[in-house]
């Protein structure tokens, strides 16, 4: 199997998705093939892995995927020289629960899969105490192997020198520094970072991003480091038919989450996507089975979306007699209306009853699963499906029948249902992954 290296940190904040980045394109400047992964439920990141190491990025979740899919995924690697894989908040952090193999952390993927983690390490505000915080992380999983640390936002030579010394002392290798460098932040909104495709200047500043760890960091051993499992199983196929042949997409800045592996597994299953742009007002295939509304930010767009007729009138036209299913954004799409930050009402589908709001903000974020009351996609009714959810949102109305029984991590019923209409079906929650048997 391609050797890789998980990179993680001890909390969110401490500088791996700059550190993962500026990997990404310094390895792959040097002319190696880097496939890259993120750990977690997240949209947003692998763009950004992608245009970094110029490989669509592949999430992996304990949680919601069992251990063959998860196997199979990294598979994706096969033909690549590194894997560079990016953890998600804190090493250890995950929900309250086991999902189907883990409790979605970062250090269950280390675990699965054999890749040392790399410890980034914001060490602004403390010196050889950064020595204690990475032994603390290197000794409290067994299964975990640690390959060292990359000390971030390092204030002078002298602070350098003292961390150092420490995690010599504490027999932790430090992997390089990088010094303080607040000019290659990313900008962020209320779902984490912008997106990459909104980015105007992108690939020069990963290139900024790559030539910093370049300077600062000592790539051949980085590389060196990176192992795998001696077993080569490339893991099962996981059962995950295709919502349909022809499966039409919604695709541009108001619809873009749509994870790889999912639209991987339904290609290999014969389907054919078809993107399409409600921004431009395009309208989906008519010929496909099926329309399909990711999830994204569609309360950016909402005036421009309530104006496309061309798109809307299409949609109302295929949900006469064929399914279309919308995820979050593309759910409240589907609704009567929905009102922006500033309580404009923008009218919508009306496929559904559902309006939603912006202007009364609350979060809703987690795992779910989900028990299908009614078809959805190629999904028959009592399926068992896990998930995730994440958006401020709130329901003003929701008149439909329920779409699903939801729960969250802990087995504890959510409200978020999601609803169905006929051929239309929709819902916050975003799909990972079938439930295994043992966890339907």
């Amino acid at each position: 199997m391609t050797p890789g290296i998980l990179i993680a940190a001890p909390r969110s904040g401490s500088g791996k998705t700059m550190v993962t980045l500026g990997l990404l394109r310094a390895f792959t400047r040097a002319g190696l093939k880097v496939q890259p992964f993120k750990s977690g439920p997240d949209y947003i990141d692998p763009g950004f892995q992608q245009a970094a190491s110029r490989r669509p990025s592949h999430n992996l979740d304990s949680w919601a995927m069992p251990r063959p899919q998860i196997a199979r995924i990294a598979a994706q690697a096969d033909d690549a020289d590194l894997i560079i894989a990016e953890g998600v908040m804190g090493l250890f952090d995950g929900a309250p629960c086991r999902g189907e193999s883990g409790n979605g952390s970062s250090a269950d993927i280390a675990a699965a899969l054999g890749w040392p983690v790399m410890l980034v390490m914001d060490v602004s505000g403390q010196s050889q105490s950064a020595a204690a915080i990475a032994q603390g992380f290197r000794s409290l999983r067994p299964g975990i192997s640690m390959a060292g640390a990359i000390l971030n936002r390092v204030a002078s030579d002298r602070h350098e020198q003292l961390i150092r010394q420490a995690m010599a002392e504490a027999g932790i290798a430090v992997f390089g520094a990088i010094p303080r460098c607040g000019e290659l932040t990313l900008p962020e909104r209320h779902l984490g970072l912008v997106q990459a495709s909104e980015q105007g200047e992108l690939d020069p500043m990963i290139d900024r991003m790559a030539d910093i760890i370049a300077s600062h960091v000592d790539l051949p051993a980085v590389r060196a480091v990176a192992a795998s499992l001696p077993d080569g199983s490339h893991g099962e196929e996981i059962a995950f038919p295709p919502p349909g042949q022809r499966i039409a997409i919604a695709q541009d800045e108001a619809f873009s989450f749509t994870y790889a592996h999912l639209l991987a597994q339904w290609r290999r299953a014969g389907a054919e996507i078809l993107p399409f742009s409600p921004l431009a007002d395009e309208a989906p295939a008519a010929d496909a089975d099926i329309v399909w509304l990711p999830g994204g930010y569609p309360e950016l767009h909402a005036g421009r979306l309530a104006g496309a007729g061309r798109f809307l009138s299409a949609l109302r036209h295929h949900a006469r007699n064929r399914p279309v299913h919308g995820e979050c954004g593309g759910y409240m799409v589907l609704g009567q209306a929905l009102l922006d930050a500033k309580g404009e009402a923008h009218r919508m589908a009306g496929l559904l009853g559902l309006v939603t709001s912006f202007a009364q903000r609350r979060l809703h974020l987690g795992y779910r699963q989900a028990r299908l009351a009614a078809p959805m996609g190629g999904f028959p009714e009592e399926t068992v499906l896990n998930g995730h959810e994440f958006h401020y949102s709130t329901i003003i109305d929701q008149p439909d029948s329920p779409l699903a029984a939801v729960t969250d991590a802990q087995g504890r019923p959510v409200a978020s249902t999601g609803s169905f209409r006929g051929h239309v079906t929709g819902s916050f929650f975003h799909l990972i992954a079938p439930a295994s048997e043992r966890n339907a």
